[in-house]
C-alpha cells in the first residue's frame, strides 16, 4: 500500500482514476469546458478532431473517475463537471506542495546553519 495524504474518501484507485483521467488534453479540456456549463456529448464532438465515439469514451473515462457527470436532457446528454471531485485532487496536490515545501525549508535551514557552532 502507497502510504500519502489524500481525502480518506478517497481510495488509491479513485486517485489513479483521476490522475489517469486528467493525464490527457482533450480530457482536461472537457472538463474545463463542462465545469463552466453542462455540454451535450455532441456539441463537445463537433469540437475535437475525432470521431463522436472517441469523444464518447474520453467522457467515459472522466465519468468513471467522477470528473463527470452525464444526465438524459431529451435526446441528448448533458456533460457537467464535478467541482467536488476536483477539489479533493486540488486538496491532495495541496498537501504534496506542504510536504515538499517543508523539505525545502528544512534543507534550507540545514544549509544556513553555521559550520563553526
Amino acid at each position: 500500500m502507497v502510504v500519502h495524504p489524500k481525502d480518506p474518501a478517497l481510495s488509491d484507485q479513485d486517485i489513479d482514476r483521476i490522475f489517469r483521467a486528467l493525464a490527457d488534453a482533450t480530457r482536461r479540456d472537457i472538463v474545463r469546458r463542462t465545469l463552466v456549463q453542462p455540454i451535450s456529448v455532441s456539441t463537445l464532438a463537433a469540437d475535437y478532431d475525432m470521431s463522436f465515439a472517441a469523444v464518447q469514451k474520453h467522457v467515459a473515462a472522466l465519468e468513471a473517475a467522477g470528473l463527470v457527470t452525464k444526465t438524459a436532457q431529451g435526446r441528448e446528454r448533458l456533460v457537467s463537471g464535478n467541482p467536488a471531485v476536483i477539489r479533493s485532487a486540488q486538496s491532495l496536490l495541496d498537501e504534496f506542495e506542504r510536504i515538499w515545501r517543508g523539505r525545502v525549508d528544512r534543507l534550507d535551514a540545514l544549509l544556513a546553519e553555521d559550520p563553526t557552532h
